[in-house]
């Protein structure tokens, strides 16, 4: 029987999560559906002891194929690497420190055969280190009508969406080296594709805020977002791509690029001015006909942007954070009612990580 899909596993140090990932994707198969699948995991020369559990994976298993890059290139190129080996008629690309819950392959496998398109996108859940799982703000827009407007609001991530293999060869879609990697990839993928399908059913579990990810990691390399935006910009300026959908990304740049600049964990705030001054060099060089900001918190920063007005952004910023802390203070004080003692106090325990 024909390969109907590889999964492709890019793999740098994540020994404390690999087997959970790999034993997710074939769990519950039957050996018709095992058939259909192939394992490629990419050991993008990892520096602790992957490569080896890798080997002793597949060696045990046997259905696991094994590719050992000489030198780290990073992620976007270790997922080309693997796709370079694949035979499926699709590929789906599985970040290492992430699993999918039971029956995702299956019925992925179905719908596929079932609708046979360019791009499938799936739902999923994050999960946090506590073990906490979210929806994803931008899973509700898989529920709606699957128009491309609509579902370039979902996060644009590699690992949402399983693709036709000849299509990405046709459209020549693949992943450029850098963080943030999966802009000017994840985009075009819904932009080219002629046919797109949504199984709206959880087939991921992202873990987010791990340590050594790179969205809970402190560093320059988060001001490479800038240069995978221009390559996208300069990709739909290639391809044509229709006016509204262009005001749609516009919108959604800037609005990705505003949650990285006030995220804590990825720029530090010594650089944070630079980094908004960044954003606003961004929209002036690609702000479209027709664009208008959105509504909301979000459109007021959005316009300061558009002003280079960083003192006003930091304010607002400030004042919303500071409103937060006291909201989520409120929240955790129980009320006592006056005619009541006081509860106990009570030793919290902590732990060292």
């Amino acid at each position: 029987m024909d390969v109907l899909l590889t999964v492709v596993v890019p793999v740098y140090a994540v020994e404390g999560y690999l087997y959970q990932c790999l034993e997710s994707i074939r769990a519950g198969l039957t050996a018709e559906e095992n058939s259909q699948v192939e394992v490629i995991a990419v050991d993008d020369a990892s520096p602790d002891a992957c490569g080896s559990m890798l080997d002793g994976y597949a060696a045990r298993h046997g259905d696991v194929r094994v590719l050992h890059l000489a030198n780290n290139v990073g992620l976007g190129l270790a997922r080309n690497a693997g796709l370079a080996e694949a035979r499926g008629r699709y590929v789906w690309f599985v970040d290492s420190d992430d699993w999918l819950p039971a029956g995702s392959i299956r019925a992925v496998l179905e719908r596929l055969r079932e609708t046979e398109p360019d791009v499938l996108l799936i739902d999923h859940l994050r999960v946090h280190e506590n073990g906490r799982l979210d929806t994803d703000a931008s899973s509700p827009l898989l529920r709606g009508p699957a128009t491309v407007e609509r579902l370039l609001g979902v996060q644009h991530t590699a690992w949402n969406r399983i693709m036709r293999r000849d299509f990405l060869a046709k459209h020549d879609l693949r992943f450029p080296a850098g963080w943030y990697e999966d802009v000017p990839f994840s985009n075009p993928v819904l932009l080219a594709a002629e046919r797109v399908e949504v199984l709206d059913r959880v087939c991921y579990h992202y873990r987010v805020g791990r340590f050594g990810a790179i969205t809970a990691t402190r560093s320059e390399r988060h001001f490479e977002a800038f240069e995978q935006w221009d390559r996208l910009h300069a990709w739909v300026d290639s391809a044509g791509v229709d006016p509204a959908l262009r005001v749609r990304l516009f919108t959604l740049m800037i609005s990705h690029l505003l949650v990285v600049a006030g995220n804590e964990s990825r720029v530090h705030p010594s650089r944070r001015r630079a980094f908004f001054r960044r954003i606003a060099r961004l929209y002036r060089q690609h702000r479209p006909e027709g664009y208008l900001p959105p509504a909301g918190t979000p459109g007021i920063k959005h316009r300061l942007v558009a002003a280079n007005s960083y003192v006003m952004y930091s304010a607002l910023r400030t004042g919303y954070r500071v409103a937060g802390l006291r909201r989520r203070s409120t929240e955790r004080t129980p009320a006592v009612s006056p005619d009541l003692p006081s509860p106990p106090q009570r030793v919290k325990a902590t732990s060292l990580r």
